[in-house]
């Protein structure tokens, strides 16, 4: 009886220390994000060059904030009327958190002061809003 409990029990520790192995390894849970924000017209050239030579500060804080998978499109979707769509993926566990981190920073703000005034919120954006926060209709991995 001894041996058998002995087994059993290697075996349990032996499970346990795969399961936190596999836990330590996974994937952390994604939550995706789209957001839309207007454009202004005058600003787009402006807009690209700030963000074709990106402050790496702001980008490492971006990453430091459990952002990953961060991608920014434009389309001019009616003559004149230009909209920016971002897409990223949050792996943390406190988005409002991070996100107060973030504004924290004062190299961020100073950036955002750089390109706030290239953009617009779109009309029927929500409360404390800047950028809109898209209804996820559709994924496929």
């Amino acid at each position: 009886m001894r041996k058998a409990a002995r087994i059993f029990w290697r075996t349990a520790l032996l499970a346990g220390s795969v399961a936190l192995l596999l836990a330590a390894f996974s994937e952390p849970k994604v939550a995706r994000y789209g957001m839309v924000i207007g454009l202004k017209p005058e600003m787009a050239e402006t807009y690209k060059k700030l963000h074709a030579a990106a402050w790496p500060a702001v980008l490492q804080k971006i990453k430091e904030c459990n952002i990953r998978n961060y991608s920014i499109y434009l389309k001019e979707v009616e003559p004149g009327k230009l909209y920016l769509f971002s897409y990223f993926e949050y792996t943390g566990g406190d988005f409002a958190g991070d996100m107060a981190r973030m504004a924290a920073d004062p190299l961020t703000r100073k950036w955002w002061k750089e390109t706030d005034p290239c953009q617009y919120a779109v009309p029927l954006h929500g409360d404390k809003e800047w950028w809109s926060r898209m209804a996820e209709v559709f994924h496929m991995d």
